[in-house]
């Protein structure tokens, strides 16, 4: 038996509209993921960036479990002393929808040269409004 690798050439990338609307944070996250970086598809092969465009609606309707929403900080530092900066999930969702959602499915890449060319297949929209209606054929 002989194992398949996936040539460059070959990778055909499709469109999947996933909806955010009252599910768990990290389990969007995870299957975005696995779908970002092509693991769903029997052609995957870990050196080539065969994964597919995921479009993620309603990441303002997302949500966390139990008191998390109070507990879970995000963190930035601006690299100069006392340059730490925080905000709970709450605050961040308040601010930006989009951000907490990304940060998510980021950490949940591999952290290879291939991460940034998966992350800009995401497209992560607030509300239910997207400009992506003709990819999708609908």
């Amino acid at each position: 038996m002989k194992t398949y690798m996936q040539k460059t050439a070959q990778v055909k990338h499709a469109w999947h509209v996933v909806d955010a609307k009252d599910q768990v944070l990290g389990q969007v996250a995870t299957a975005v993921a696995i779908k970002l970086m092509g693991k769903h598809k029997t052609t995957y092969t870990p050196n080539i960036d065969d994964g597919d465009f995921v479009v993620v609606l309603n990441s303002s309707q997302v949500r966390v479990t139990k008191t998390k929403g109070q507990k879970k900080m995000y963190y930035n530092h601006s690299s100069f002393p006392g340059g730490i900066h925080g905000a709970s999930f709450d605050e961040l969702q308040a601010k930006d929808p989009t951000k907490a959602l990304e940060r998510a499915v980021y950490n949940m890449l591999p952290t290879n040269r291939l991460r940034k060319e998966r992350m800009g297949r995401l497209k992560i929209y607030a509300g239910t409004e997207h400009p992506h209606a003709s990819q999708l054929g609908k």
